[in-house]
């Protein structure tokens, strides 16, 4: 069996199966259309084709939709992936914390932060260092 393409280009097969079914006068399910599109590659349901696609991804720090925590300029946080993104040798992960974060460390200024965005390599760690020297970015194993 060729490999298949990624989890997010397979759903988007689906996503324009359904609009080309229903341009033609012929709604199709979300549902069917994911499991059409795992036939044409060659894999007998939705759910076998997910896990191939997942399982054959290249290493990633973590999946859209993932729950992850860590620290982000020194600060805890926990939180949901919204985005991730291959840029070269990194991955741009973008994440919304559950709680703001407040990125100063001064005690008369705060500037808090629900969303990011940051490079990181495979391991989660951001390549980019703060001045005393530790990771902009580390998501926790």
């Amino acid at each position: 069996m060729p490999a298949l393409p990624t989890l997010e280009v397979l759903k988007s097969e689906a996503r324009a199966l359904r609009a080309d079914a229903a341009a033609a006068g012929r709604p199709l399910t979300q549902s069917k259309a994911l499991e059409q599109v795992a036939r044409r590659h060659g894999v007998r349901d939705w759910n076998t084709a997910a896990a191939l696609a997942r399982r054959n991804a290249p290493d990633t720090p973590a999946m859209v939709g993932q729950r992850v925590r860590g620290r982000f300029l020194g600060q805890p946080f926990a939180g949901e992936v919204l985005g991730l993104e291959k840029q070269g040798s990194h991955w741009k992960i973008s994440l919304r914390f559950d709680q703001p974060v407040d990125v100063v460390e001064f005690e008369s200024f705060s500037n808090f932060r629900r969303q990011v965005s940051a490079l990181v390599g495979a391991d989660g760690v951001s390549p980019a260092r703060r001045s005393d020297g530790t990771p902009h970015l580390v998501l926790a194993p």
